[in-house]
């Protein structure tokens, strides 16, 4: 339960937060760099990167949404906005054309994990950068 004596805080204005979270999903740790929070933002910055790269690597597949079933529908459409989460990495590696079927095997499916995982972590980064920005978080 909540402590009564806690008050809800008012949200920030939108111009103070939205640059670093649009920058911070536009390049992974952007965000923070907009923010003069340059090691974190570099670590940032590293570990997604990498983690899309050894997706990369691995072959794995981007997904694409799809209808169908429901478990269908929401493994295609919740991947693809993992991917998505990547910004510019994604946007790039649709832009050249990265185009690899899903294969059977343990590499490619560790792959497209990574591929995922790098646009969650970037999501948490742009949480992360909003907080900062709008005064909730040191």
């Amino acid at each position: 339960m909540a402590k009564e004596n806690e008050q809800k805080q008012p949200m920030a204005p939108i111009g103070a937060w939205a640059p670093a979270v649009a920058l911070g999903w536009l390049i992974p740790g952007g965000g923070h760099f907009l923010l003069k929070r340059h090691g974190r933002g570099a670590l940032l910055l590293a570990s997604v990167a990498s983690m899309f790269v050894c997706g990369l690597m691995m072959q794995g597949a981007m997904f694409q949404p799809q209808s169908g079933d429901l478990l269908t529908t929401l493994i295609n459409t919740g991947g693809f906005v993992g991917d998505l989460c990547s910004g510019l990495l994604y946007l790039l590696t649709v832009w050249f054309g990265y185009n690899v079927p899903d294969m059977p095997g343990h590499v490619h499916d560790y792959g497209t994990k990574f591929l995922v995982t790098a646009g969650l972590l970037n999501l948490l980064a742009m949480v992360d950068a909003y907080e900062i920005a709008s005064g909730r978080k040191d």
